[in-house]
Parts: C-alpha cells; sequence; structure tokens
C-alpha cells in the first residue's frame, strides 16, 4: 500500500462488528434448538414456549431507546463492551435454571426478559459507531456487512448446538455461547474507538476520507448569517460549518419517514424471528426431519440471510450512485420485501420438506436485502443522534418479533402451520408498501434548527 493512502480500519472494525452480532444472534437463536429438550424436561407447551421466546423480544423491544440514547451519551464501545458482558451473564443463567424449580415459564421468562435487555445494545451502538466512521457513500455496504454476521451466527447455530447437545447436553451449548460473547466484547472494547481520531491505527488519509463523506453541509442546512456577522469593511469573515444539532423527540416523533420505516420494520422482525424461533420446531415437528436433518435445513434461511444482508448493502449503495438514494434506499428495500412476501407464501405450501425449506430460505434471504437500508437511513437521518433515532426504528422490529413468538403458535394450532407463514407474507407485502412513501433526502436537522428557532 502506498504509504500516503487511506488505511482501512474502518473496515476492520466492521468486520468485528458483525462478528459481535453473530455471536448475539448464536446466544439469541440457541434456544430454538435446545426448545425440544427443554420442553421435555420441563414439561412446556407450544404456547408456553412462545411466552419464553417473546419475553427476549420484549426486553429487546422496550429498551431500544434508552440504549440508543446510552450510546450517544456514552459512546458505542463502551456500550456495547458492557452490553456483551450483560448477555453472556444471562446465558449463562438460562442453562442454571434447576430442572425441578416451581412455575419454571415465569423463572425462564424472567432471565429471557433480561437476556434481551443486554442484546438491545447491539445495533442501536454498532449504528451510532458507523455514523462516526462510515461514510454516506459507503453506509449500505457496511450495514449489510454487520447484518451478514445476523445470518452467519444464525446459520451456524442449528448444526453446532445440536452437535453440543448431542455430545453434552443443552446447558453445555448455552455454556459455550456465554463464553464465545465475553472473548468478542473483551476484543471489541480493545479494538474499537468511539471516532476515528482516537484510533492509533488509522492514519491521516483515511480521516480525511471519512471527515469529508460524512453527512454534514450537503446535506445540513446551517442557520443563515446575519449583517452583524460582517467585519466593517464589509467583508465577510471566513463561515465555520457547524455539526449538525442533535434531534429532540419532537423532530424524530414528527417525521413520516420514521414512522413510515419503523412500521415496515415491524413488518420484517414479525417475518424473521419466525425463522429465529419456529423454524426449526417446524421441520422436526411438522415437515417431520429429525435432529440432524433438521439442524442442516435449518441453516438454509440464514445463510440466504447472510448473504441477502451483504449483497443488500453492495446493490443498494451501487443503485444510489447510479439512481440515486430513493432508489437505493426505498426501492431495493421495497423490492425485497415483495419478493419475501411471494417466497414466503408459495414455500409455506409446497409439499416436501426441502422444497419448503429451500424456497422460505429464498424469502429469508430476499427479506435480508432490505436489512442494510433500515439502518443506513437511520443513521443518514440521525446524525449525532442515530442511536436514538435507531433505537426507536428497531423498537418496531422487536415488538413485531414479540408478536409472532406468540401469535404464530396460536395460528398455527387453530389454523395449521401455512396459514402462520401467510399471515407473515400479507405484513411482508405490507412492509414493502411503507418503504414507497418514504423520503431519504428529507434532512431531520435542518427541520430541528426551524423547531429550535
Amino acid at each position: 500500500m502506498h504509504p500516503n493512502a487511506p488505511t482501512r480500519i474502518r473496515w476492520l472494525l466492521v468486520g468485528w462488528v458483525a462478528l459481535v452480532g453473530a455471536i448475539s444472534f448464536l446466544d439469541r437463536v440457541n434456544i430454538s434448538i435446545a426448545a425440544p429438550s427443554i420442553a421435555r424436561e420441563y414439561r412446556l407447551t407450544d404456547i408456553e414456549l412462545g411466552w419464553i421466546f417473546a419475553a427476549f423480544a420484549v426486553g429487546y423491544s422496550l429498551f431500544q431507546i434508552p440504549v440508543g440514547w446510552a450510546a450517544d451519551r456514552f459512546g458505542p464501545r463502551r456500550v456495547l463492551a458492557f452490553g456483551a458482558a450483560w448477555w453472556a451473564v444471562f446465558t449463562t443463567l438460562t442453562a442454571c435454571v434447576p430442572a425441578d424449580i416451581v412455575k419454571a415459564v415465569l423463572v425462564f421468562w424472567a432471565v429471557r426478559f433480561l437476556l434481551g435487555v443486554g442484546e438491545c445494545v447491539m445495533y442501536p451502538s454498532s449504528n451510532r459507531w458507523v455514523a462516526n466512521w462510515i461514510t454516506t457513500a459507503e453506509r449500505g455496504l457496511a450495514n449489510g456487512l454487520i447484518f451478514a454476521g445476523v445470518g452467519a451466527g444464525a446459520a451456524f447455530t442449528p448444526p453446532v448446538i445440536a452437535t453440543i447437545m448431542i455430545r453434552f447436553g443443552w446447558r453445555t451449548a448455552f455454556w459455550v455461547c456465554a463464553a464465545l460473547g465475553l472473548v468478542v466484547g473483551l476484543g471489541w472494547y480493545l479494538l474499537a474507538r468511539d471516532h476515528p481520531e482516537q484510533h492509533a491505527w488509522v492514519n491521516e488519509a483515511e480521516r480525511k476520507w471519512i471527515r469529508e463523506g460524512l453527512p454534514r453541509s450537503s446535506d445540513f442546512t446551517p442557520p443563515a448569517v446575519g449583517p452583524s456577522e460582517f467585519a466593517r469593511d464589509g467583508v465577510k469573515p471566513p463561515q465555520v460549518i457547524p455539526e449538525p444539532p442533535a434531534l429532540s423527540w419532537r423532530t424524530i416523533l414528527s417525521s413520516r419517514d420514521v414512522w413510515a420505516i419503523t412500521l415496515s420494520y415491524f413488518t420484517y422482525g414479525y417475518v424473521a424471528y419466525i425463522f429465529f424461533t419456529w423454524f426449526y420446531k417446524y421441520l422436526t415437528q411438522v415437515r417431520g426431519l429429525n435432529l440432524k436433518a433438521g439442524s442442516y435445513y435449518g441453516m438454509l434461511p440464514f445463510v440466504a440471510m447472510s448473504l441477502g444482508s451483504a449483497l443488500g448493502g453492495w446493490i443498494a449503495d451501487a443503485v444510489s450512485r447510479r439512481f440515486g438514494r430513493w432508489w437505493g434506499r426505498c426501492g431495493v428495500a421495497a423490492l425485497g420485501l415483495g419478493g419475501a412476501a411471494v417466497f414466503v407464501a408459495v414455500g409455506a405450501q409446497a409439499e416436501s420438506a426441502a422444497t419448503a425449506s429451500i424456497i422460505l430460505a429464498g424469502g429469508a434471504g430476499s427479506l435480508y436485502l432490505a436489512q442494510s437500508a433500515y439502518w443506513a437511513l437511520s443513521a443518514d437521518l440521525g446524525g449525532r443522534s442515530s442511536g436514538s433515532l435507531s433505537g426507536f426504528v428497531n423498537m418496531g422490529a422487536q415488538i413485531g418479533s414479540a408478536v409472532t413468538a406468540v401469535v404464530s403458535p396460536l395460528l398455527a394450532r387453530h389454523f395449521g402451520w401455512t396459514s402462520s407463514f401467510l399471515a407473515a407474507a400479507g405484513l411482508c407485502a405490507l412492509g414493502g408498501a411503507a418503504w414507497l412513501i418514504v423520503d431519504p433526502n428529507r434532512c431531520l436537522p435542518s427541520r430541528e434548527l426551524r423547531l429550535q428557532s
């Protein structure tokens, strides 16, 4: 590399964020693989398991806004490292619930709720870091790679957890997951910094590249300069372009764009969480696959998610450069969700387990083509308040996750599992339509200034 060329430390850290995200999903999906063993040991029904699955999403959703504020206030480096340690503790405690305990459902619910509280720091913190480190033109790809970690972590969960369970039991699998969480959290704390200027490995060329690519003077209209700011000889002094202001909740909650992407992310979370909670059980108990075959077919949606997330981020940036940000952000997201609706509806009605798994995996991959758009646009809109804004948007997804954890088995009990997937397909279509009314070029910092004045 030329000595004056920019270093690429930001991409090293993007990779580490993706790794932390992968382990976080290993820690949240492991219970879906262990669910049959847990249900037998504690004599739980599918409905009770649904409430336990929902507990994680409830804790995750309720604390999105507080942890987004914490990432804005204390920095993503410390907040994410603290979160990794927290979720390692509660992953361990999940495996420590005694087999003969009274009201096991309530104990599991409380532990999984608190696990969700710890894991909810993951993506508001990472998006706050992205807002500091990643240029606007690179945010689609960066978020695509970060969320590829979701698919990678979830993809490896079925075979890894199943193998450990067969040899050592489900509790050992949870302890292994907890240890991995501690390792990646410590690595993040040692490697990361909140700002490029704080990192010793980043050279001046990379700092300049990042500074010039962040949405400042090009996307933010500063206050007008009044006559008093001119010198006595009539010469205007050099103007210093201020940083965009932090956003008030009044500005965030009065934005049609924020509400549209939050509604869309609700539908996204509803559909995605079926794969994270019920898909493995669906393959083994409804489609009749054994533990080993189910673990391998259960990987397919998550491999597709990983590929779809990275590809979607790359496509979004390329389309944005060629046709503008509406097509790159909103158009790609709408097409991804629309495609997912078709795949999920068709896959749910396939005859064989193999065909259903492949088509439903296509739906998961198409869904994740849209993933980076939610987070790239949240960083673009939020700026200095991207942790808070993205926390609010992600709260919508996690409410959807909590709803599907409970509603999907209820629909399945009364109407069959095909109806559960068809309901998810309908919500996908609604989520895609919501993207059509979003304007990615609307500037929230300028609106904040107008409200302040």
